[in-house]
């Protein structure tokens, strides 16, 4: 399940990249979701899964579907119209970072400590050399990366929201995650009814792409990493951080060809140390509050 969620995930920025080629990026968005919802609402009427209902509970989890589901599949295909899937991937990787950045700093969940500061500058550092700084936005539109990074900025306010608000109820995954995908799909249905498609018949290799981005992507691979948290801990789970980003570099050079730049993989080689160190898996000072 551990591979399968990085390999999942890793290569749905290449879904993203074929399913542009028949639908908008809000089409895009929204059936990922709505496949999401359709396929985990199967699993979870098949297991007899509760559903919650408690209006408090649905109003947050509408709240965490606009944080991580529906305004961040927009932002990444609308990216993914003039970005490669390789800056994509890397860019995802600083999802850790962020969140660091809102659980100790915005809402003070937990106080910040040193290694947590090294690991925001180190990835700092490494954002800044993804992004080439020095010669501007390098191939990729400034609102293309502003998107992608305003992704998984969003991304790091869901995880201490979630956590805050949600976590300390008890809810089962596979009661939560249907709900929390079908409130993005409504929330985006509106979009799609008015301008979803592109005027030309989609491929089979599209379709298949949009298969697997919505029932695998944004549907089983949530449940296998509920799965592993279980199995495993949060602390192992949470290193499918930095598969992601590897198996969307791979992809995107083999199967696009996509070109990348020298400071691509060493800047996100530099984000997921920041990573490391911010989780504490590195220790780069001595050990202290």
């Amino acid at each position: 399940m551990y591979a399968g969620i990085g390999v999942v995930w890793g290569c749905s920025f290449l879904f993203i990249k074929e399913g542009l080629g028949f639908l908008t990026p809000t089409g895009v968005a929204f059936v990922r979701n709505a496949l999401g919802a359709l396929t985990l609402l199967g699993v979870a009427r098949a297991r007899g899964q509760r559903l919650p209902r408690e209006p408090v509970v649905l109003a947050h989890l509408a709240v965490v579907s606009l944080l991580i589901n529906s305004v961040p599949s927009v932002l990444f295909a609308l990216a993914e119209t003039h970005a490669t899937t390789v800056l994509a991937g890397i860019i995802n990787g600083m999802t850790p970072l962020t969140s660091l950045f809102f659980i100790a700093v915005v809402f003070r969940d937990e106080p910040i400590r040193r290694h947590q500061v090294m690991g925001l500058v180190v990835g700092l550092v490494g954002i800044v050399l993804v992004l080439g700084a020095w010669r501007g936005f390098g191939r990729s539109p400034w609102w293309a990366v502003a998107s992608l990074v305003l992704a998984v900025t969003l991304y790091g306010v869901s995880f201490p929201y979630t956590r805050r608000y949600l976590t300390p109820r008890g809810l089962d995954a596979l009661g939560a995650v249907p709900v929390q995908l079908s409130f993005a799909a409504l929330c985006l249905a509106p979009a799609f009814i008015v301008h979803g498609w592109h005027s030309a018949a989609p491929r089979p290799n599209q379709i298949l792409s949009m298969l697997a981005l919505g029932a695998l992507g944004s549907g089983l691979a949530f449940l296998w990493n509920y799965r592993v948290i279980e199995r495993a801990g949060a602390a192992v789970a949470s290193t499918v951080t930095y598969l992601t980003p590897v198996v969307a570099v791979i992809v995107g050079v083999s199967i696009l060809h996509e070109a990348v730049l020298w400071n691509q993989p060493l800047g996100g080689a530099v984000v997921l140390l920041g990573a490391a160190i911010a989780q504490g898996r590195l220790r780069l000072t001595r050990r202290g509050p």
